[in-house]
């Protein structure tokens, strides 16, 4: 028990970048993870239909990756707060539930996928240039998904005992395979797309294998026990209870990512859909690193708020919030000034780099202020404030954004200031200004959601964290 009872006792700021760095490194390894695929794909022959059938794809993948939360982000928590009460057996039936869930649902998309793959990629804005694409890749990743599940689920009970190394080799170990085989399948045996998901699915199945030998073997704090292989719906319903935020979160991207790719194909055609996979993954490279200082900062919150040690709770969120807030104003800034270089990262396309350093400058000018967001939206996670995580997951992208994304194009797509922004990619697509009016959807959202996420989290703290506050009118749990 030794690395957990440092989490309430080792000083703050230490332990958070003891924790913090694995974190991060391994986001940073998670990033080349997803992001190498398009790399590779956009320099294909065929670089705009390639990726603008990855792009139809990732609405799939995301919800794979949202059940994936709802299981594994929903119960590290849980189990970290059991451990800080000292009730590891509490902690264990909670992390072998998580693993049998996991493993069930993952069976399940896999044939929900497999049978309706084709209908639902042209529901998420396929075409006849990018649906042989898509499927190509989509068809092969399903095949892999009870690896994802197990490697990106249960690597968070690692994470929450204060293992971050060993969550960090996780990662490491099935990217750098990634990152190996991509190549060798695409360009060495002419696979194309279908080499790029086959890389994927393989490269998650070795880690999947390392996540479980850890958790079954002795080094673990925790361990899945056999015992604890039957359901228990009352410990699945509190899973499900705080996993649902960031299930919401990544379900509503998924559903962002559709509304996106088809008022893009509508207004911007086949090269605007493409620049949808370019825009996402340098959001990634943005959101990913600060999800890793989130990530480090996790067990200390849980670990502290179960064994009612608040003010270590509180340090350590004011530590988070500074450095998460700095991480975001510098990153996204730095992409938004050289956006034509990272856009040049995944095409070789000189069309789709105009138009992808265009749209990028617009789609990231509200990620300055990500950090704010982030940092209290996951203390609400850490902290197993269920409802308050779950409405702002719902506020950010179900009440601001997907609707932004079908309104603003009516309301400013004819205006001429959006016809002058839209002017240097005129020739690029079919409506620029309405493109120009899609995109600003994603940064008055990204805004007006920090705005409001910091003033609830900050009224939380002074309500509920503050050093005048008794522990049974503070420990309280939505």
């Amino acid at each position: 028990m030794s690395t957990t009872s440092n989490l309430g006792t080792e000083r703050i700021g230490r332990l958070l970048l003891s924790l913090s760095i694995p974190a991060i490194t391994a986001q940073l390894v998670n990033l080349l993870y997803n992001i190498v695929d398009r790399i590779y794909i956009g320099h294909l022959a065929d670089s705009s239909a390639a990726l603008g059938g990855l792009s139809v794809g990732l609405p799939i993948i995301t919800l794979i990756m949202a059940v994936t939360q709802l299981f594994g982000s929903g119960g590290a928590p849980l189990a970290a707060i059991k451990l800080g009460e000292q009730k590891p057996d509490e902690a264990e039936k909670i992390m072998t539930n998580s693993f049998v869930s996991l493993i069930v649902s993952g069976v399940i998309l896999t044939i929900i996928v497999l049978l309706f793959a084709e209908p639902l990629l042209y529901l998420f804005g396929a075409d006849s240039s990018t649906i042989g694409y898509g499927l190509a890749y989509i068809r092969i990743y399903a095949c892999g998904t009870v690896f994802v599940q197990i490697a990106i689920g249960m690597n968070t009970y690692i994470n929450t005992q204060g293992f971050a190394k060993t969550g960090m080799y996780t990662v490491l170990i099935g990217a750098a395979l990634n990152i190996v085989l991509d190549p060798v399948f695409i360009f060495v045996f002419h696979m194309n797309v279908q080499g790029a998901a086959l890389a994927t699915i393989l490269s998650q199945g070795v880690s999947a294998v390392w996540v479980l030998k850890f958790l079954f073997g002795k080094k673990s704090t925790l361990r899945i026990r056999k015992a604890y292989f039957k359901p228990d719906w009352k410990v699945l319903a509190a899973i499900m209870a705080l996993g649902i935020s960031p299930f919401i979160m990544s379900a509503t991207e998924g559903l962002l990512q559709i509304s996106f790719n088809n008022q893009m194909l509508k207004y911007g055609g086949t090269l605007a859909v493409s620049t949808m996979a370019i825009l996402l993954s340098i959001t990634q490279l943005i959101t990913y690193p600060i999800q890793g200082i989130c990530q480090g900062a996790q067990p200390i919150m849980s670990y502290n708020y179960g064994a009612h040690n608040y003010e270590r709770v509180r340090a350590c969120f004011r530590l988070l919030f500074k450095i998460c807030v700095t991480a975001s104003v510098c990153i996204a800034g730095i992409a938004i000034l050289f956006s034509r270089n990272f856009a040049a990262i995944f095409s070789g396309d000189p069309d789709v780099q105009v138009f992808a350093s265009w749209a990028l400058r617009i789609y990231l000018a509200g990620l300055t202020v990500f950090g704010a967001q982030i940092a209290c939206q996951q203390s609400f996670m850490s902290l197993g404030q269920a409802k308050r995580s779950l409405m702002m997951a719902l506020f950010r992208k179900a009440i601001l954004l997907i609707p932004l994304v079908f309104i603003l194009p009516n309301i400013l797509g004819g205006t001429a200031f959006a016809i002058e922004i839209s002017s240097a990619v005129a020739a690029y697509c079919n409506d620029g200004a309405r493109v120009f009016a899609t995109l600003l959807a994603e940064p008055i959202s990204d805004i007006l959601a920090a705005i409001v996420t910091t003033a609830l989290f900050l009224q939380f703290y002074r309500t509920r964290l503050s050093p005048n506050k008794t522990s049974a009118e503070a420990e309280e749990i939505d």
